[in-house]
């Protein structure tokens, strides 16, 4: 730039630049069309000055960085919720089909004459019935069903609907306490003492409930199958024939009926639904009580109305 005189009163006008919204380019960088937009109030009216303005490029860039890492986590999380979800039908499907496949060879033995079809039909019943108890075992230890609800958890950083959050507490209040006063404080312990008493403790025993019936189911199923593998073993004796033909049929079908309730109606997610929420009522009341860890001064805390 030419050197100017001292005594110049020329003025350099910079142009500005407009800068879009580091959440929304994002979204239009990685294919998402729901933005969050923000506003907030003028930092004058607000004790700190949250500073809306990014100037360092070198900021910028590592935000962008951070927000493309989180949205990779994401869909990876998404794709990983899908693949579980289908483990749990395909099993459900697999053990279900294969069930009642050996129930029916009992009974198809119990009406055979003897000899070769007899044997046949035993075996192939009773080995069908022994692989359907360790892949029960193995899925009921797994729980697809439970493993996918942890992913859709962590799947929940990223905003499916479009919506608006619009904070107006920055300058709703103006003193230097940071936004807080004695009424907001009775409030907040107020809401710790209602989120202990009900919330997380309601949700803490349907948790436990979730898991015993899951539990009772997940040892019913491999128990009633490997009941039926004995019976389809014993079909054609002398001694117990006719009971071991109901023991392999009836303990076959209701082996079905019991895996289906419990991977069919997903009682392993239920129970992670449960207990992820009352996580979160958890967290609540350690966000809460932090605040007012140490007796430590209104300054030194966040802005009260966030």
């Amino acid at each position: 730039m030419p050197k100017l005189p001292n005594n110049s009163t020329v003025s350099l006008d910079f142009p500005k630049l407009k800068t879009r919204g580091l959440v929304e380019d994002l979204e239009l960088r990685s294919g998402y069309t729901n933005g969050i937009t923000t506003t907030q109030s003028s930092p004058k009216t607000s004790p700190r000055n949250y500073d809306t303005k990014v100037s360092d490029p070198m900021v910028v860039a590592k935000l962008y960085a951070i927000m493309e890492a989180i949205a990779d986590r994401v869909e990876m999380h998404k794709n990983i919720g899908e693949q579980r979800n289908n483990w749990n039908s395909l099993l459900l499907t697999s053990i279900n089909t294969i069930t009642l496949t050996a129930s029916m060879m009992t009974g198809m033995a119990a009406m055979s004459d003897g000899g070769a079809p007899l044997l046949a039909l035993k075996l192939s019943s009773t080995s069908l019935f022994l692989a359907a108890t360790g892949m029960l075992f193995v899925m009921n230890k797994i729980q697809p069903s439970q493993l996918a609800e942890e992913q859709r958890n962590a799947a929940r950083w990223w905003p499916e609907k479009k919506r608006r959050q619009v904070f107006k507490g920055f300058g709703g209040r103006k003193n230097n306490n940071n936004g807080w006063d004695s009424k907001l404080e009775e409030e907040l312990k107020a809401i710790n003492m209602v989120l202990k008493r009900k919330d997380e403790e309601d949700y803490l025993r349907l948790g436990g409930k979730a898991l015993k019936l899951n539990k009772a189911l997940a040892i019913s199923g491999p128990l009633l199958t490997g009941l039926a593998a004995v019976g389809s073993a014993l079909v054609g004796t002398t001694s117990c024939g006719s009971l071991a033909v109901m023991l392999g049929i009836v303990a076959g079908v209701l082996s079905s009926v019991v895996n289906t309730l419990e991977h069919g109606g997903q009682v392993g997610m239920v129970f992670e639904m449960y207990r992820s929420n009352a996580g979160f009522f958890r967290l609540m009341e350690e966000s809460i009580e932090s605040k007012f860890e140490g007796e430590r001064s209104r300054e030194e805390r966040e802005w009260g109305n966030v």
